[in-house]
């Protein structure tokens, strides 16, 4: 039974809601109005967060997946005490604020995730569920819940019918999440009209089976969906799904179950009517009312004793189990454990020929032992993309220690799953596919470049010369495409030595995600590798082999092609041609440094530049110049062994000493 001061509460988030969207004119008003009253239950009753500590390590995570519903969000935060003053609500979607138009990771307190394209709240829950999973199996013990937290989101028909989340609710549902708790914004309406005319299927029908708890309840019965969250609650061994049968645009006398509502403001004249229909008064803008605000505002006091509270049962963790904390405060420090980069391998010509994907795998598991939170898994691919951590369990319902993940074939869930994890905090997660299905996955690792994220994706089989498997899974476009995302630094490491290097940049790097491009076919070990990866890997780019005065040519490599331009070198070298073979591992790299260091590299005075790289030729003009050249892929490839494509392609020693003495002579 609802009161009137919870109706006073409600309408206060509907308000607000309706005020924001209509002063920007823009966004969208009928979500929040529709779930107003199942939010103000799920903050009121259950929500486990501290307003004035944002990043209290066991509060309860809530995500709203539907992010075009921003306002609802907002609304409750600045309600509910965080540092979102009524003004910033007021500048909803405006230059500078920090409300813009779907929730944004990172610039508003409380913000769990950035969500807006739908489905992807939906996945990083998942992951955050997987990582209070993990995370209490390893470090609670016996009277020391560290980590007992729930994970909630607020989900759409929009994010349903989207095939993220089948992919995420599926591996949800095998997991057993037992705290994941979704409340399902019911309302059967979208941008283009009525559900009816695209998405038909019995959702509850689908969840239960996917192995999901499900529940229908009238999303405006309080004590109905107070009843339903807590028997989720009680649910330990299933992740919940919560129905809630809503109206878009409650309260609108002629815009209610309309898509009108979902993405317009209602119009100066219907939010006036919504008003009235409400028992509010049309006059009033961004009205918080302080009967309501006293309500909202004891989340304030409840946060700070939730939070004394842990912070007491840690302190006596600290004592019993000073090991394990110190690594905890480590971690949630965005640090990593003393002394993890000494057991980095390093290799010779005799551990030669190597593909580079099994060096990667030699590093990650050399690093096991010294990382005990790095976790990660592969698209059903982890024999070929060597990302098994032998000698530990797969992490499952009944294994919830293990640190091997199983996606199954689901990179895209893969790919906002681990957006999940890393936005948890304290795992240091990892994934892998071939590199052509990175585009499978394009979206979440958008979203994790947005935000910051310290991810590292194992791009394997990299090029053409993965070979007999034919164009359909020989990337040429992807790593141009991969590059073309701000804030991805992507390494494309020539040998073993330089994957080791390229494991310790990318896991050093704490603001932002690294991909790995690993090859399927063996590599020569390079003894021009083993150095300091400061001075090769981290720099992006490096002079692996010189000449003895000015070069007559410079040439410019990533990857696998760097052994073919140390063979042209020689082929020229025999011609009295001086060569100076440069590494390129990363462009995102090489660019951060300073332009002293990229001239000492590529000397401006050297204007002969061939690049050799076996992918699109877009971008090298940069490096090459308008009097350079490269050598490149900009067709699709062809089904052969690799080193007949190599050849028929053109990209061996004879092949590149040919193009090189063309532009020299040039």
């Amino acid at each position: 039974m609802s009161t009137t001061v919870d109706k006073l509460c409600i309408n206060t988030i509907r308000t607000l809601a309706m005020d924001g969207v209509q002063k920007a004119k823009s966004g969208h008003p009928g979500m929040p109005m529709g779930m107003a009253d199942a939010a103000y239950v799920l903050w009121t009753r259950f929500l486990s967060h501290n307003p004035a500590d944002p990043d209290w390590p066991n509060r309860d995570r809530f995500v709203l997946s539907a992010g075009h519903g921003s306002m609802l969000l907002y609304s409750l935060l600045h309600l509910t005490g965080y540092d979102l003053p009524l003004e910033e609500l007021e500048s909803f979607r405006q230059w500078g604020s920090r409300t813009p138009g779907h929730p944004e990771y990172g610039l508003t307190a409380g913000v769990e995730t950035t969500t807006g394209p739908l489905g992807q709240g939906f996945a990083n829950g998942v992951g955050m569920a997987m990582a209070e999973r993990f995370l209490a199996a390893t470090f609670n013990r016996p009277g020391f819940p560290v980590f007992d937290h729930y994970t909630y989101a607020i989900v759409s028909d929009g994010d349903l019918m989207e095939g993220l989340s089948h992919e995420a609710a599926s591996l949800a549902g095998h997991l057993g999440l037992g705290k994941l708790i979704y409340l399902y914004d019911d309302n059967e309406i979208s941008i283009e009209g009525s559900t009816d005319i695209a998405f038909t299927e019995d959702v509850v029908a689908r969840f239960r089976a996917y192995g999901w708890h499900v529940q229908e309840v009238d999303a405006y019965d309080l004590d109905g969906v107070e009843a339903a969250i807590r028997a989720a609650q009680a649910e330990t061994e299933r992740p919940s799904l919560i129905a809630c049968h809503s109206h878009i645009g409650y309260g609108s006398p002629n815009k209610q179950d309309s898509a009108s509502s979902h993405g317009a403001p209602l119009g100066e004249d219907e939010v006036r009517l919504a008003k009235e229909t409400l028992g509010w008064s049309p006059d009033a803008q961004f009205l918080v009312p302080e009967d309501a605000l006293v309500v909202f505002r004891q989340a304030l006091e409840q946060g700070r004793e939730a939070q004394a509270a842990w912070q007491e049962t840690f302190e006596r963790y600290q004592e019993e189990y000073p090991e394990e904390a110190a690594l905890l405060e480590t971690l949630w420090a965005g640090r990593l454990p003393e002394g993890w980069t000494d057991v980095l391998p390093t290799f010779s010509s005799e551990d030669g020929p190597l593909a580079t994907r099994k060096a990667s795998g030699a590093v990650l598991n050399a690093l096991a032992p010294a990382l005990p939170t790095l976790i990660g898994g592969s698209a059903d691919l982890a024999p070929s993309n060597n990302t098994l951590l032998t000698g530990y369990d797969d992490f499952q319902s009944a294994s919830p220690t293990g640190r091997n993940l199983r996606f199954g074939v689901r990179e895209h869930a893969m790919g906002s799953i681990l957006n999940g994890l890393a936005l948890h905090g304290g795992l240091l997660p990892y994934g892998g596919t071939f590199m052509v299905f990175s585009d499978y996955m394009r979206p979440p690792v958008r979203l994790a470049a947005m935000m910051g994220l310290p991810i590292v994706y194992v791009w394997t089989h990299d090029s053409a010369w993965l070979g007999e498997d034919g164009p359909t899974h020989q990337p040429v476009e992807q790593l141009a495409a991969l590059r073309a995302i701000p804030n991805l630094v992507m390494i494309r490491p020539a040998d073993a030595n330089e994957t080791a290097a390229a494991w310790r940049v990318a896991l050093e790097r704490r603001d932002g995600p690294t991909g790995l491009a690993l090859t399927r076919q063996k590599l020569p070990v390079l003894f021009e590798t083993n150095r300091s990866p400061a001075d090769t890997v981290a720099r992006g780019g490096y002079v692996l082999a010189d000449s003895s005065g000015i070069p007559d040519v410079l040439l410019i490599a990533s990857g696998s092609e760097v052994h073919v331009a140390l063979e042209a070198r020689d082929v020229l070298a025999q011609k009295g041609v001086a060569v100076r073979v440069v590494s390129m591992p990363s462009w995102e790299l090489f660019d951060a440094q300073s332009k002293s260091y990229q001239e000492s590299v590529l000397p401006p005075e050297v204007t002969a530049r061939l690049a050799i790289e076996a992918g699109v030729t877009q971008g090298w003009a940069k490096y090459v110049g308008p009097s350079g050249d490269v050598i490149g892929r900009d067709r699709f490839g062809a089904s052969a062994p690799y080193k007949v494509l190599m050849e028929k392609f053109g990209f061996t020693g004879e092949a590149v000493a040919e193009r090189a003495l063309r532009l020299i002579n040039k």
